[in-house]
């Protein structure tokens, strides 16, 4: 396989797999997969995924927890979603990796380091920060764009230029 191709290729999968990532955990919390203590389960409910925020930022004040839990909540929507459709990829992928690593950081204080890794969460956020380091994303939304924005570009120069011929 070409270098270029796998390239490609690869951004592609680590973008579809973390936004997907970022959109289970979402619809888990809001019990899409199930509900509390079911099979693969994690939280089942938005109720069980305050306490584990609340577990995770024991050092936060209370007032705080149902307002990290949002903030979380609404990061992993705009950046799964964002990562799936291949939009504001660079963008994207550092602020996942960086929210990623502040989980990883923030499970490791609350449960120490083994847990971080049961949840591939430095993998993860490594993953989000190598793809930040990609020179185009072809197969997205934002390749799309700057594509046809160039071929309309080239198609507009090609219609209004003068026809010299005639004269």
């Amino acid at each position: 396989m070409k270098p270029g191709i796998t390239k490609d290729l690869s951004s592609l999968f680590l973008r579809l797999a973390l936004g997907m990532a970022f959109l289970s955990a979402v619809a888990d919390r809001f019990g899409m997969w199930g509900s509390f203590s079911q099979p693969n389960v994690g939280w089942g409910d938005w109720e069980h995924f305050v306490k584990y925020t609340e577990k995770l930022n024991w050092f936060a004040p209370h007032s705080l927890i149902s307002i990290l839990a949002w903030v979380a909540t609404i990061l992993e929507i705009v950046l799964g979603i964002t990562l799936i459709l291949g939009l504001f990829t660079r963008t994207s992928a550092i602020a996942s990796g960086a929210l990623l690593t502040l989980f990883a950081v923030t499970i490791t204080i609350a449960l120490g380091i083994k847990a971080p890794f049961n949840y591939s969460v430095f993998t993860a956020a490594a993953g989000s920060f190598l793809l930040a380091t990609i020179d185009r994303y072809r197969w997205s939304l934002e390749g799309a764009l700057r594509t046809g924005l160039k071929s309309n570009a080239v198609a507009t120069i090609e219609v209004s230029a003068p026809d010299c011929s005639k004269r």
